[in-house]
């Protein structure tokens, strides 16, 4: 009896295809939730940073109103006020579309480019929606994180690179 399965040659399955961005961007999310004591923000926000890697290395697989319900989970799990990641994820999208859209080709060193602005904005952002509901806290307290987020898009988008050729592979 020959199994059923995936062969060589044929297709793989309509939710690995489709659902392994979504699936990453939502494991990256979790970060927050593991019991890491820090007096100030230095984990990256892995799940923006999943979420701009696969955006840029495939703008087809991920529409910008993605941002909305994957920025509402990460709202969840990290613990900023609700709607901030929502909104600063889905402006960040636009954007992105809307820079896509005026570039005739992007390269390696301009997706850095584009991620540095989106990590600034979307961290700021997040500091500013955070000071508006009471939160404390200041420019150079999560500068550290900026920096450390940045730094990291490199590998984080070769990553992506690595899940990409297993998502489309047989």
């Amino acid at each position: 009896m020959i199994p059923e399965g995936p062969r060589l040659g044929g297709d793989p399955s309509a939710f690995r295809l489709k659902g392994t961005p979504i699936v990453t961007i939502m494991i990256g999310s979790m970060l927050p939730i593991l019991p890491i004591i820090a007096q100030t923000p230095i984990l990256p926000p892995l799940g923006l940073l999943l979420l701009l890697s696969w955006r840029l290395l495939r703008p087809e697989l991920l529409p910008a109103w993605i941002a909305l319900p994957l920025g509402l989970f990460d709202d969840i799990l990290s613990g900023q006020p609700l709607g901030s990641a929502m909104c600063l994820w889905t402006l960040t999208m636009i954007g992105i579309d809307m820079a896509e859209r005026r570039l005739i080709w992007r390269d390696y060193w301009q997706d850095w480019l584009i991620a540095a602005i989106a990590v600034i904005f979307c961290l700021t952002g997040g500091l500013w929606f955070a000071r508006l509901t009471g939160g404390g806290g200041s420019l150079p307290l999560v500068a550290p994180q900026i920096i450390w987020s940045i730094l990291l898009y490199p590998f984080v988008a070769r990553q992506c690179a690595w899940l990409d050729r297993w998502r489309i592979m047989a």
